[in-house]
């Protein structure tokens, strides 16, 4: 998508938003490559890191509000359709994914509108089955907000630190390098948060 790479190469506040939105729907754009080399130019003094934040977060709350709509009054054949249609893949998107990001849903409860924000694979697309359960609305956008926003300044984070010390022309490359190693310990903190809170469940029965 040609349009994407413009805009990536052209970040302001109002891009910010609109790939934020569009990352939190069903179109293929990776977070990591919007809000970190953001951050990065605002260490440079183009922009100021805290409204980088906020912008890509009010995105990715009206992106998965449209998730969450689509959920709530389309159902489950229709979403299922869109997702194995052509128009689906060409989004990356099939069933098993859809199917995936429910379970996650089923299995750990509304808090999963929060901890999926964090999970890739499973960011995107945890406003689906929140639409598909009818979740009360202002619950799954306080959660998505937090998650989103929680996200969007560990990015932040990382875009402001490589500014230090990374040539602009290498940034993406470092930042596929250190996004590994994010995702895997937020990965493992969202696990070890959900058998804290599951083992606390238990005891209190």
């Amino acid at each position: 998508m040609n349009w994407i790479s413009t805009l990536l190469g052209n970040l302001n506040y109002p891009t910010i938003f609109l790939l934020m939105l569009l990352e939190s729907t069903v179109v293929p754009v990776p977070s990591e490559l919007v809000v970190s080399p953001a951050a990065y130019h605002a260490a440079g003094g183009h922009l100021d890191v805290f409204l980088v934040i906020l912008f890509a977060t009010l995105g990715a709350d009206v992106g998965a509000s449209i998730n969450y709509v689509a959920g709530y009054f389309l159902g489950r054949p229709i979403i299922y359709k869109f997702a194995n249609s052509r128009i689906g893949h060409l989004c990356l998107l099939n069933q098993e994914k859809v199917e995936k990001s429910e379970k996650y849903f089923y299995d750990h409860g509304v808090a999963a509108t929060l901890t999926g924000r964090l999970i890739p694979g499973i960011r995107h697309l945890i406003s689906i089955p929140a639409g598909l359960s009818k979740m009360p609305y202002w619950k799954f956008l306080l959660y998505t907000t937090i998650g989103a926003g929680v996200w969007h300044s560990i990015l932040a984070a990382l875009g402001w630190y490589l500014h230090s010390f990374v040539p602009e022309d290498q940034l993406n490359d470092q930042l596929m390098v250190y996004g590994d190693y994010i995702k895997w310990g937020i990965i493992a903190l969202v696990v070890l948060a959900i058998v804290y809170f599951v083992i606390k469940k238990r005891m209190r029965r």
